[in-house]
């Protein structure tokens, strides 16, 4: 599995997490901002590596 991958990998399971939080606790709750947070610093991760790649080709 290469970086990409696992990143995306990564990203779906703090999306799912984050799904899966909002369902118990509602939009509001600590818990739900703070996986909104992670998931928030995977999606800028992976845009900050496709933006070099794409400068390096």
């Amino acid at each position: 599995m290469n970086i990409d991958e696992s990143l995306t990998k990564q990203m779906e399971s703090a999306r799912q997490q984050l799904h899966d939080l909002y369902e118990l606790y509602g939009f509001g709750h600590a818990c739900v901002l703070e996986q909104s947070i992670i998931l928030d610093e995977l999606i800028n991760q992976y845009n900050h590596m496709y933006q070099t790649k794409k400068l390096h080709q």
